[in-house]
């Protein structure tokens, strides 16, 4: 609040005591003129208050030599000395001086009030401005403009670390707990009341706005970056998840190295990723390989290329651990290519073990010399465990299905054996002794007719046993399957049937023996369990077979309910097909008829 011009002070105290005076006047004729004295109290008071004491001092006096004058007798002329009125004055001088100093207090404690009124504004405004910044170096400036605005200041500024010597600015310090982390900035020619002002009154609130903005800046940058490490735990745990998911379902391994290529990439923000295959030969099998660009066609699965002894494959060979090259077009193989394509960077990679061997490598490849990233080797060994409990689980799989198709074969091929066998042997010795009976039976004298029909009737039997030995060896192994092929053998199946067969059988050559087989007792054994359980007045039989397999769906109208883990004939079934890398799905509702199919692929063994 600054005051009014001085000389406007001194018109305003002669214009109150000129007033008070005309005022007073009246009044002494009505009344004593002791108290009158006050009347010229509301004059000093509002010169003290606006112009300050010395000027209400010398207008308290100005008062009092008029109320000596006028209204103290003998009038108009100063009494001081002369008689003992002067007790009236002095006493109105003393009352007059003390309403000139409070007016005076009253108006400096007021200053001093709006001073730290504005004061507390500024902190506010500055905490707010500081605890609402998202980034503290940036708001800075925008803070001592608003204090320099707000303080009256020529220039200010806050800046955090040392400060130079500067002879046109005073620095005052700004610390925490008694460590020095800032300066205020201010003009060297400051009023030393203004540099006081500011020392014991604004620093300390800005350091407290600017330690708590500081703690607040460390608490988001703290929380920022664990939210961004949740997300990416998070995000990383989903991609484990993923490719666990495939790996539990069993998939083919060529799909989970695909979507370990891609997920691991998309993880770690590289720009190729690749899984190879180690060989006996020094050389390397491409499995799976990803680009986050599309700078042309990805190199074909199963591409082979020579070790190059300086290139990254070599290295994790050599060593059996994480390793880390610079790339650049001089290097040999699928990084020298993407080096080629994009520019120099840096690739990583990490050996796969499988059952204690070496069994390939995981390569990432991150575009440009200055990138570092770190914690990769970390998250690529997860992925590489995923991969490796795939190449078990294939490798088991696969030995597994070996196991059951050779024990198949083996079945197959005994069930055949036993066939010929006992076509060529037992068959023929019975039709051989058959024939001779017969003979024997002929060259029997008339008069024996006794003996002539005991041979009959041996005859007759050993026709039987043949019959029944040529059952049992077609049940066996049926030998028009290994001669007419599908067709004949399950016309065959249709026309032996106790219920109706509605056969359609759509093969246009020869398949597989292991397939014609399965597709035989498939159908021999379904029509079985109908004839026995289903009740059923008629049985579709549909064969297909495609360059890619054999499709057998087998429907009845009987009684359904039909539960493969009650049947051992299914579950064997279910094993000869599975153990063809084939599918079989049986759908029975009770009352409603049974529904197998059967899906058996087709190519080399």
């Amino acid at each position: 609040m600054r005051r009014p011009p001085l000389t406007l002070g001194v018109v305003v105290g002669v214009v109150c005591v000129t007033a008070e005076t005309l005022l007073a006047l009246p009044l002494a004729r009505m009344a004593s003129t002791s108290p009158l004295g006050l009347v010229y109290l509301p004059g000093i008071l509002l010169v003290s208050y606006f112009w300050g004491l010395p000027l209400g001092v010398v207008t308290a006096l100005g008062s009092g030599l008029v109320y000596d004058l006028f209204l103290i007798p003998p009038t108009h002329r100063i009494t001081l000395f002369n008689s003992w009125s002067w007790i009236a004055l002095v006493v109105f001088l003393v009352v007059a001086l003390l309403v000139s100093g409070a007016a005076a207090l009253l108006r400096a404690l007021l200053l001093e009030a709006d001073e730290r009124r504005c004061e507390a504004d500024v902190s506010a405004g500055t905490a707010r401005l500081l605890l609402r910044a998202d980034h503290l170096c940036a708001v800075l400036p925008v803070v001592a403009r608003r204090l320099a605005r707000d303080l009256g200041l020529p220039s200010l500024a806050v800046k955090f670390g040392p400060v130079g010597d500067d002879r046109s600015h005073t620095t005052l310090p700004l610390s925490d707990e008694g460590t020095r982390f800032g300066s205020l900035v201010v003009p060297a020619d400051l009023p030393e009341t203004t540099l006081r002002r500011l020392r014991e009154r604004v620093v300390p609130s800005l350091e407290a706005a600017l330690v708590a903005a500081r703690h607040r800046e460390a608490a988001a940058c703290a929380l920022a970056a664990s939210r961004d490490e949740l997300a990416r735990v998070a995000e990383e745990q989903a991609a484990l998840r993923r490719v666990a998911t495939l790996v539990a379902r069993g998939v083919r391994p060529t799909e989970i190295f695909g979507a370990v290529a891609r997920e691991m990439g998309l993880i770690v923000n590289a720009d190729h990723t690749a899984i190879e295959r180690y060989e006996p030969d020094r050389t390397v099998v491409l499995m799976s390989s990803w680009s986050a660009s599309d700078g042309g066609p990805p190199p074909p699965v199963g591409l082979r290329r020579r070790l190059h002894e300086e290139g990254l494959s070599a290295l994790v060979l050599r060593t059996g651990q994480p390793e880390m090259i610079m790339v650049d077009e001089t290097t040999a193989g699928e990084l020298g290519r993407w080096a080629r394509d994009e520019e120099n960077g840096v690739a990583i990679g990490g050996p796969i073990v499988v059952e204690g061997r070496l069994w390939g490598v995981m390569i990432t490849f991150f575009r440009g010399l200055e990138r570092r990233p770190e914690g990769v080797e970390e998250r690529m060994r997860d992925f590489t465990e995923l991969v490796v409990t795939a190449i078990s689980n294939a490798l088991a799989r696969d030995e597994l299905a070996a196991s059951r198709a050779r024990v198949v074969a083996a079945s197959d091929e005994t069930r055949h054996r036993i066939e010929r066998d006992l076509h060529d042997g037992a068959q023929q010795r019975l039709v051989s002794l058959g024939l001779q009976v017969r003979m024997a039976e002929a060259a029997v004298p008339p008069e024996l007719p006794e003996l002539r029909q005991q041979l009959s009737h041996t005859a007759e039997g050993l026709t039987l046993v043949l019959e029944d030995l040529r059952e049992l060896s077609r049940g066996i192994h049926p030998a028009i399957l290994s001669k007419g092929g599908l067709g004949p053998a399950l016309k065959m199946l249709a026309r032996r049937s106790a219920v109706p067969v509605d056969l359609r059988v759509r093969v246009a050559e020869r398949l597989p023996e292991r397939v014609e087989v399965a597709v035989y007792y498939i159908v021999s054994e379904s029509l079985t369990n109908v004839a026995k359980h289903a009740r059923a007045s008629l049985v579709g039989v549909d064969v297909q077979a495609t360059a890619e397999g054999a499709t057998v769906v087998i429907r009845d109208d009987g009684a359904g309910g039909a539960d493969p883990a009650k049947g051992s004939g299914l579950i064997g079934l279910s094993d000869r097909v599975q153990a063809l890398d084939g599918t079989i799905e049986i759908t029975s509702p009770i009352g409603h008829g049974t529904t197998l199919t059967a899906v058996i692929p087709i190519r080399d063994g």
